[in-house]
């Protein structure tokens, strides 16, 4: 079993969403490098034709640049001085991202500072992907969510989970974020997903093709 399956749910989600956004944020400087002819004609990431000239796009890039670096500099200072830690050494945001992902087995400690890394880092790598004209991928899958019955379970190959799109679903663990947050819904990480195979009446084949991009299942936009 993965290690992943004894840590919080929160630790699990920041892990990814930091994942996302290391790998994304590479992806956002070298958009902005781009020519201005690039950004202002031909089509968009997700396939819309591009209008107008490129100089509002580019504002849009350089606006996300500047706002997560010093998003994420203002995090890791913050976690820092939570913890009592040494003021953070300098380095890029792909280093930052690298060193917050080290500290989370320290931060799931504190489920104040645990919640507040966990907002910001998935914030961040939602406006890294908003500005790179990608939506976020949903898979939908067959089966009902063991939880609540409802046909309402989705995979989301960026964060690597399953999660049951019900409103209302709630989990019988007490500290999942499913009851703190009324916006959280219920996820299954890989460390859960033979469980959720069990549960939810789905082939675990069928997660697993869903979360590496090789389902033929309707993909929609979220």
């Amino acid at each position: 079993m993965s290690k992943d399956a004894f840590a919080h749910p929160d630790r699990i989600r920041a892990s990814r969403w930091i994942t996302v956004l290391v790998r994304q944020f590479p992806e956002l400087r070298a958009e902005l490098a781009a020519t201005p002819r690039r950004l202002g004609a031909g089509r968009r990431r997700d396939g819309a034709d591009r209008h107008g000239p490129s100089a509002p796009l580019r504002l849009r890039v350089s606006d996300t640049l500047r706002d997560i670096t010093d998003g994420v500099v203002e995090l890791e200072e913050a976690v820092h001085d939570r913890l009592g830690l040494p003021p953070a050494a300098r380095g890029t945001v792909e280093v930052r991202l690298v060193r917050l992902a080290g500290l989370l087995e320290r931060v799931e400690a504190d489920p104040v500072l645990m919640r507040h890394l966990l907002d910001e880092v998935s914030a961040m790598a939602r406006r890294c992907a908003g500005a790179l004209g990608d939506a976020e991928p949903v898979v939908r899958l067959r089966g009902r969510c063991p939880l609540c019955a409802s046909v309402s379970l989705r995979a989301f190959p960026l964060r690597r989970a399953v999660l049951c799109i019900n409103p209302g679903c709630r989990c019988p663990h007490p500290a999942c974020g499913c009851h703190a947050d009324r916006a959280h819904r219920h996820s299954w990480p890989e460390g859960e997903w033979a469980e959720l195979s069990a549960g939810g009446g789905i082939a675990l084949e069928e997660i697993t093709a869903a979360l590496d991009g090789r389902s033929a299942a309707p993909a929609v936009n979220r």
